[in-house]
């Protein structure tokens, strides 16, 4: 069940486990919010009933908090991406739920008021593992402070760069998703490939990613055009990708509003393929300049089973994004068992396991970026279906 705690700097919620066998799917919890915080369907959905077995003796509130592991989840609450965060926090509750444990207290803070703040007070609340923040610039923020405390870092940006020791990334990464898509349309035949890439550090990634994975895969590139991340924009970039040179299929490393809009201006018949970006959007059939373009994402099987659910219990329908909430708290009940409570987490245990959950298996690379077996789908009018499906084993 959960718990109100009062807060200090930072808004906080503390989630507990409710004592339930494990079944993935199955099960419901709550965050109760703090007074101050702004009020949402999904804090105000009833909290489940749930009795406790009469064989056994109750074990005593203060030894089980004792004998539990306490973790901070570093999400925004409030602010332009606090939808984000709340379906990452509920869904992190769901999983908290579907595990059964007793061995971890789980407590939310709002990094919308700052996330050093937000870190420092968890820090000193006793929490020695962090999951989030999600934002790159975030994550600079709590890097140092909890590699100071000895305290991992999970967090969910995409952004590669802000990797290193002590701070190992979820998210999805434009990189792999570039690679295994162009892996895909080579072993499909195609041979000469364009791309249109934004400006900025997405872009300059994106590209760079592009290129060497077309060489890996043994095709050319022909042509590379940049733009600013407007339609009329990337319009004029496909222009002179078209006067450029041939291609087979053109990388559009943006979101689907973006290649819906420049589409028509590619050459006929060329594959158009897409980025990671896409795999957390819902609007892609209906984008129809987009039919038949690929693009390669976490396996999309068991998600919907937890949006169901999710909006049965929440009363909203959950980011895709809300998944590395999920996985993230299997994953350290899982890593629980070689960590003794009350001790910093041996971070050995996140870099020689493979862990799987709602977006597939995954695994810590001595990067710290999460590889994942990602699978190539295809956009059509009839919905988005699996070309090829992802590997049981992240490579």
């Amino acid at each position: 069940m959960a718990e109100r705690v009062k807060s200090g700097q930072a808004r906080r919620w503390v989630l507990k486990g409710a004592t339930l066998g494990f079944a993935m799917l199955l099960g419901g919890c709550e965050i109760v919010p703090d007074p101050a915080a702004p009020q949402t369907s999904a804090q105000a959905a009833p909290a489940a009933t749930v009795t406790q077995p009469s064989a056994a003796a109750p074990v005593p509130v203060a030894n089980r908090e004792a004998q539990r592991n306490q973790v901070a989840l570093l999400v925004p609450l409030t602010g332009p991406n606090a939808g984000i965060g709340q379906s990452i926090a509920n869904a992190a509750t769901l999983a908290l739920t579907d595990s059964g444990t007793e061995r971890i207290r789980i407590s939310v803070y709002d990094t919308a008021g700052g996330a050093a703040a937000a870190a420092n007070q968890a820090l000193a609340e006793g929490n020695r593992l962090f999951l989030g923040p999600l934002l790159a610039e975030d994550v600079r923020a709590v890097a140092p402070l909890a590699r100071a405390a000895r305290a991992p870092v999970i967090a969910f940006s995409n952004d590669a760069s802000v990797a290193r020791s002590g701070v190992y990334l979820m998210g999805f990464v434009p990189a792999q998703s570039i690679e295994r898509v162009v892996a895909y349309a080579r072993g499909q035949g195609v041979h000469r490939f364009g791309g249109l890439v934004p400006t900025g550090v997405y872009g300059e990634r994106a590209r760079q990613a592009f290129t060497s994975a077309v060489q890996r895969a043994g095709g050319q590139v022909t042509a590379i055009q940049s733009y600013d991340r407007t339609p009329a924009s990337a319009r004029a970039a496909a222009g002179r990708l078209n006067a450029q040179g041939a291609y087979d299929a053109v990388l559009i490393a943006d979101t689907s509003r973006i290649a819906a809009a420049v589409a028509p201006a590619i050459r006929r018949n060329a594959r158009i393929l897409g980025t990671e970006l896409w795999g957390t959007e819902t609007n892609l059939v209906a984008q129809r300049p987009l039919h038949g373009a690929w693009f390669a994402a976490a396996p999309g099987g068991m998600f919907e089973p937890l949006s169901s659910r999710y909006r049965s219990r929440f009363g909203n329908d959950p980011y895709r994004l809300a998944s590395l909430g999920y996985d993230a708290v299997l994953m350290t009940v899982r890593i629980t068992a070689e960590w003794p409570s009350g001790q910093p987490l041996p971070e050995r245990v996140l870099r020689t396991q493979i862990f799987t959950g709602i977006d597939g298996p995954f695994r810590f690379w001595s990067d710290g970026v999460a590889d994942r077996s990602l699978e190539v789908q295809e956009v059509g009018p009839g919905g988005v279906r699996t070309v090829s499906a992802a590997l049981q084993d992240p490579n």
